[in-house]
């Protein structure tokens, strides 16, 4: 009896001292602490450490992901239902009233709204197109009439002062000339009842000294120039002062003595009682 019971104890202890290498083995492999851990961790372990066990755990894996593939594989393929009828006839509405990009019409840029900086200065102004306006030269206003006279005797005498600036004339000359003017024509522009021809030209009255025309009553038969000609303002003062200038000292002369060189009139000192009178509508011409 003793030598049995000897016997079994031996063998328990033999037992009990292979499962303790087992625990301490399993821990040390597992960089853990001696410590003996609960039966129930060691059973799990037990189990997966199974071939079995492993095997199943591989095919559930490879189920779990085919499962998710095909999932994605019907989201992918699966139609997706059309847009309501409604939805589908407002959007072609819209891209009915948007003109394409390629159309060859678009519409105008806007024009920036002037911002306010904090200065008040704006920073963006519309743009302006200029266009070029076609402006009529504007003719030079009529000279008033000084000295008692008419317009169209003022209108004669401005003619008589431009012509002699053009000519780079002294003043001293544009003096003699308006003088000579009145006392031949009065400062009109006179026809010849002697020349019929003459009166077909524009004139302000008719004179009957011989065949004398235009403001200066200069003759043609005298060699002045054709009666067309003399009986234009413009012509008749130019060909007054090319005379004026071939006399020599003519500066030097009073006004009477260079404008009866010129004229060579019965009555030679006639002229000097305009002298006044010119002076005053030269000075208001130049």
């Amino acid at each position: 009896m003793h030598h049995r019971e000897h016997t079994d104890r031996g063998q328990d202890n033999g037992a009990q001292a292979d499962r303790s290498a087992d625990v301490d083995s399993t821990d040390q492999a597992a960089g853990r602490h001696p410590a003996v851990a609960p039966r129930r961790l060691r059973r799990t372990r037990a189990l997966l450490s199974s071939g079995p066990v492993r095997v199943g755990s591989v095919a559930a894996v490879a189920c779990c992901l085919g499962a998710v593939v095909f999932v994605e594989s019907r989201a992918a393929t699966t139609p997706v239902d059309p847009a309501p009828a409604n939805l589908l006839a407002e959007r072609a509405a819209s891209a009915e009233r948007q003109p394409a990009s390629r159309a060859t019409e678009r519409a105008p840029a806007p024009t920036p709204t002037p911002t306010a900086t904090p200065s008040g200065t704006p920073t963006a102004r519309p743009t302006v197109t200029r266009t070029k306006v076609a402006r009529a030269s504007k003719k030079p206003s009529r000279p008033t009439p000084v000295a008692g006279l008419t317009q169209a005797q003022m209108d004669n005498a401005h003619t008589i002062v431009q012509v002699g600036v053009k000519m780079d004339i002294p003043r001293r000359g544009l003096v003699v000339a308006i003088a000579t003017a009145m006392q031949e024509s009065n400062l009109y522009n006179l026809a010849s009842g002697v020349l019929p021809e003459s009166l077909d030209h524009p004139n302000q009255g008719v004179g009957y000294d011989h065949d004398s025309v235009g403001l200066f009553q200069q003759r043609p038969s005298s060699g002045w120039g054709t009666v067309a000609d003399l009986m234009r303002p413009a012509y008749a003062a130019e060909q007054f002062y090319a005379a004026l200038l071939q006399i020599p000292g003519w500066q030097e002369m009073s006004v009477t003595g260079a404008a009866q060189a010129v004229q060579v009139s019965a009555f030679p000192d006639a002229y000097a009682q305009h002298e006044g009178r010119a002076g005053t509508v030269v000075g208001a011409l130049v």
